[in-house]
C-alpha cells in the first residue's frame, strides 16, 4: 500500500472516468497513459464499472494505478478491491468504507469539505482526504493547510487546466480531474483520443512546475 500511496503523491494527477461506455474505457486509459497520466479512477456509477476495473487492471496494471471512485459503502469498496482497485475514492466520509479499504490493504481517499470532516476522516485512517467540491478555489486549500498541515489533501471537482497549478501551489498533494480532462459525453473517436492525450500532457506539464 505504501508504494501505491507514494505513487499517487508522486504522480499528483488522478484522472476520473465517469459514465464512459465500457468498450471505450481501455482506449481512454491508453490515451491518458500516452499523455503521462499514471493514476486512473473509474467511478462505480459508470456502466459495468467492476468489470471495467478488472479489465483495465489486467491490461494496464503494470503501468497505471487503477482505483474505484464514488464508493459509497464498505461492500462496494470490497468488490472494487477484489476487481483490482488499488485505491478507494469516495465523495463522503463513511468510516466503515475507510475501514474496509484498510482491511484489504487499499489506499483510502474519502471525500470531505469542512475542517471537522477532513480531520475526522484522517483520524479514522484516511491516507489522503479528497476535498470535494473544490470549486471554491485554491485559496480554500491554503486556508485548510493552516490548521491541518499534516493532512494530505486532494482537491476534486472544479479543477481545470487553468487552475490546477494554483491548487498545487496552495499545498495540495495532487488533484482529481474529471470532465475538464475526460469528457465522456463526447464520442470516442481517434481524434478524441488524440485530443485526450494532448490534454493529459498539458495537465502533467502544469503540475510538474510545482
Amino acid at each position: 500500500m505504501s508504494d501505491v500511496l507514494s505513487s499517487i503523491k508522486e504522480n499528483k494527477l488522478v484522472a476520473i472516468i465517469r459514465g464512459a461506455e465500457p468498450k471505450s474505457v481501455l482506449k481512454i486509459a491508453r490515451a491518458l497513459q500516452a499523455g503521462g497520466i499514471r493514476t486512473l479512477e473509474i467511478t462505480l456509477n459508470s456502466p459495468g464499472a467492476l468489470k471495467v476495473i478488472e479489465e483495465v487492471s489486467s491490461e494496464l496494471g503494470d503501468e497505471l494505478l487503477v482505483g474505484a471512485g464514488t464508493v459509497l459503502d464498505p461492500e462496494s469498496a470490497r468488490l472494487a478491491i477484489l476487481a483490482g482497485a488499488q485505491f478507494i475514492l469516495a465523495p463522503t466520509v463513511n468510516l466503515k468504507t475507510i475501514q474496509m479499504a484498510k482491511r484489504y490493504g487499499a489506499v483510502s481517499i474519502p471525500g470531505a469539505f469542512t475542517p471537522t470532516e477532513i480531520l475526522t476522516a484522517y483520524e479514522h485512517g484516511a491516507d489522503i482526504v479528497k476535498v470535494f467540491p473544490a470549486s471554491v478555489g485554491p485559496s480554500y486549500i491554503k486556508d485548510l493547510r493552516g490548521p491541518l498541515p499534516h493532512i494530505p489533501l486532494l482537491p476534486t471537482g472544479g479543477v481545470t487546466l487553468e487552475n490546477v497549478s494554483e491548487f498545487m501551489k496552495a499545498g495540495a498533494v495532487g488533484c482529481g480531474i474529471g470532465s475538464a480532462l475526460v469528457n465522456t459525453k463526447e464520442e470516442v473517436t481517434e481524434a478524441y483520443l488524440s485530443r485526450l492525450t494532448e490534454k493529459s500532457r498539458n495537465f502533467v506539464k502544469a503540475v510538474s512546475q510545482n
